[in-house]
């Protein structure tokens, strides 16, 4: 039942022209984002050449790539997530889906899972630019791991947010604002903890996806990043549990 409940909402996405307009658009802010950094390196690599232990093209180039590619989708997941539950209520189907023989977990699982693949699908896409630049140069692939884990783990709570604020209104449009409103916040956080160097430093999103970001894989920050995303998942399913009990 969670693959076909999956199935159906890929189609339901990529039959929408918005799934793709979106995709067109993050490649296109991200290429030309990529090949500015790009043309910066190579103005200055015969600068670069002559420095003990200077920075690679993964450090100038990808790095940088995949930071922006966070704030990205941190502005974009809401879009894409204020349809998951949100729609099915204002289309009177939800109360349909949930009094069917099908677990709650699956629903919410299978509605998380469907929007993870898209976003997954866009990760791919910027690994494929990126591992591209092998042709004329070499990559620190250890570096381009540890962005790429970070970025799926990092827009892994962004849909788990946005999923759990989508099963709590009505109108897909609230739940997108509510969705992008709490994921400001949090980069509120970040900047911050940028600035201080106490508790927030560890309630940061934004923060801990840097460590990824400059190549540490922190065992820390993926405790944090998993149960970020149990506890959204968790909250959803509770909720349309007790939306069950009382329909």
């Amino acid at each position: 039942m969670l693959a076909t409940i999956i199935r159906k909402e890929l189609s339901m996405l990529f039959i929408s022209p918005l799934a793709w307009i979106l995709l067109a658009l993050i490649q296109l802010v991200f290429a030309g984002f990529f090949l500015m950094r790009l043309d910066a390196f190579l103005e200055i690599q015969s600068q670069l050449l002559q420095v003990i232990n200077s920075p690679g093209i993964t450090e100038v180039v990808i790095s940088p790539s995949f930071a922006l590619a966070a704030i990205i989708l941190l502005m974009i997941t809401p879009i894409l997530s204020m349809r998951l539950l949100a729609e099915e209520r204002r289309n009177h189907t939800l109360t349909l889906l949930i009094s069917a023989p099908v677990s709650i977990i699956d629903i919410v699982l299978g509605k998380f899972l469907s929007i993870m693949i898209f976003f997954a699908l866009v990760i791919m896409l910027i690994i494929a630019l990126s591992i591209s630049l092998r042709i004329g140069g070499t990559l620190d692939l250890g570096l381009l791991l540890s962005n790429a884990i970070g970025l799926l783990l990092l827009t892994a709570c962004f849909c788990a947010l946005g999923l759990y604020i989508s099963s709590l209104t009505v109108q897909p449009v609230i739940a997108a604002i509510g969705s992008l409103g709490m994921l400001l916040g949090l980069w509120m956080i970040d900047l911050i903890a940028n600035e201080t160097d106490g508790w927030m430093h560890y309630i940061s999103l934004l923060k801990h996806f840097r460590y990824f970001n400059q190549g540490l894989i922190d065992t820390l920050s993926i405790a944090y990043f998993i149960l970020f995303i149990v506890t959204f998942l968790v909250l959803t399913i509770r909720h349309l549990d007790r939306e069950r009990l009382h329909g």
